[in-house]
C-alpha cells in the first residue's frame, strides 16, 4: 500500500525495482515535453467481418493524466466506453472499469471492462502469436517543433475468456478471435490543444498512413508505409516474424502498395502488398478489409474536442458514446482501421488493415486539403 505521504513524494512500489532511467521517481520521466506518452492499443475480432473492437490505455506522467477506452463496431452501430482519472501511481493500470494486467511481459495480458450502463462488458486474456517486435523509431520535425519522438513494439496473437453485448454473453476462444497489439511510448501529439504559433496549418503527419500486422499460421508480416504525396517515405518496415521464436525475422525489402476504392472513393475494399526483394523471390499478399471503424471517433485520438489522450476531465469520469454510420455520417473521418483477410500465395491469415490520407495524394487521386475523407 502507498501512504499518502509516500504518494505525494512520488514514490510507488515500482521504485523498489532497478529501473531507473533517471535520477528521480518512476512516476516522473525524463522528459519534460508535456506530450510524452505510454499507452497500450489492442483490436480484437472474430476471423470475420461480424463485429470489430479497439482498445487502449495510456498515461501522459507531464500531465498528470491516465485514461481508456473500448469501442466496438457491430453492424452500422459505433459504440464507445471511454474513463479518464489523474495519473497517481504509475503501477496501478486502472481507470473505472477498464484495466490492463501484464500476466506475463511481452506474452499475455488481460483486458478487463467490468459492467456498466453503457451494456458492453468483457474479460480476455491476449496471447502473443510471435515474439514482440520493436518496430523503427518514429521521428518528426517540423520547423523547430517534434511532433513524433517514439518507439513502439507490435505483437500479433490470440484472445481467450468472454465477451458480453447488452446482456448477450460471447465465448471468446483463441481459434477464432485473434488481433494485434502495440505497445508505444515517447513524444506526440496529446492533451488539450496548445497555441499554434508558426505552426498554424502544420500537420504532425502527412500523406499516406498505411499498417497491417498480418498473422498466418507460422509466421506474421508486420508492414507499414508512411509516404508523401510525390513518393518520399518518412517511415517504412516490412519484416516476417516467425513463431518460432528460434528463427530469425527476415526483412522483405521495400514495399510496394495497390489500393482499390469503393464507388464512393471513401474507403479501401481491397489491396496489394508487394514485397519484390523479399528472400526467397518476391511476395505478395492480397488484402480484403472488413467492417471498417473510424477509430479516431470517441476514442481520444485527437479529433473530439471534449475528448482527447491526455486531456485533464477530473479526478474521474466515465462516459459512453453510440453513433450509427447512417444517421451521423458526417461525424465520421479520420483513421479507419478494419478486420483483414490476407492471402499469401496459399496461406490465409487474419489481422488489421490500417490506413489514412492526410493532405493531398495524387497518386489515388486524392486532393484534400486536410483528411480525405472529412465529411463538411
Amino acid at each position: 500500500m502507498v501512504t499518502r505521504w509516500q504518494a505525494e513524494q512520488s514514490l510507488s512500489p515500482m521504485d523498489d525495482y532497478p529501473l531507473h532511467q533517471i535520477a528521480d521517481t518512476i512516476r516522473n520521466v525524463g522528459s519534460s515535453d508535456r506530450n510524452f506518452y505510454d499507452r497500450y492499443y489492442f483490436n480484437m475480432h472474430n476471423s470475420s467481418g461480424e463485429l470489430f473492437m479497439v482498445m487502449g490505455l495510456g498515461q501522459y506522467p507531464t500531465l498528470a493524466v491516465q485514461d481508456a477506452f473500448v469501442a466496438l463496431r457491430k453492424g452500422d452501430t459505433h459504440r464507445v466506453v471511454r474513463a479518464s482519472r489523474e495519473l497517481g501511481d504509475r503501477a496501478d493500470s486502472a481507470v473505472g472499469p477498464i484495466r490492463v494486467e501484464v500476466l506475463e511481459g511481452l506474452k499475455r495480458v488481460r483486458f478487463v471492462l467490468e459492467p456498466n450502463e453503457w451494456g458492453i462488458a468483457m474479460d480476455v486474456t491476449w496471447e502473443g502469436a510471435i515474439p514482440a517486435f520493436l518496430e523503427p523509431r518514429q521521428y518528426v520535425r517540423r520547423k523547430g517543433r517534434v511532433f513524433f519522438d517514439s518507439v513502439r513494439f507490435a505483437q500479433t496473437g490470440c484472445w481467450t475468456g468472454w465477451l458480453e453485448i447488452d446482456g448477450e454473453r460471447i465465448a471468446v476462444t483463441p481459434d477464432r478471435w485473434k488481433g494485434s497489439r502495440d505497445r508505444s511510448w515517447g513524444i506526440r501529439p496529446v492533451g488539450e490543444h496548445e497555441p499554434a504559433g508558426i505552426h498554424q496549418g502544420t500537420h504532425s503527419m502527412r500523406g499516406m498512413w498505411n499498417y497491417c500486422p498480418m498473422q498466418f499460421d507460422d509466421y506474421s508480416i508486420l508492414y507499414i508505409c508512411n509516404e508523401l504525396d510525390g513518393g518520399k517515405r518518412e517511415l517504412e518496415e516490412a519484416v516476417r516474424v516467425w513463431a518460432d521464436p528460434e528463427r530469425e525475422p527476415e526483412w522483405l525489402g521495400t514495399p510496394q502498395h495497390e489500393h482499390v476504392f469503393d464507388d464512393a472513393h471513401e474507403f479501401v475494399v481491397s489491396s496489394t502488398i508487394r514485397f519484390p526483394e523479399a528472400p526467397g523471390g518476391p511476395l505478395e499478399v492480397r488484402c480484403t478489409p472488413m467492417l471498417p471503424m473510424y477509430v479516431m471517433i470517441g476514442t481520444g485520438y485527437g479529433l473530439d474536442a471534449d475528448w482527447k489522450h491526455g486531456m485533464y476531465k477530473g479526478p474521474l469520469v466515465v462516459e459512453g458514446l453510440t453513433l450509427d454510420h447512417q444517421r451521423d455520417r458526417g461525424r465520421f473521418f479520420g483513421l479507419v482501421d478494419a478486420p483483414c483477410r490476407f492471402e499469401a500465395g496459399n496461406d490465409v491469415g487474419w489481422g488489421l488493415f490500417e490506413y489514412c490520407f492526410i493532405g493531398p495524394f495524387a497518386h489515388y487521386g486524392i486532393s484534400a486539403p486536410l483528411f480525405w475523407n472529412l465529411k463538411l
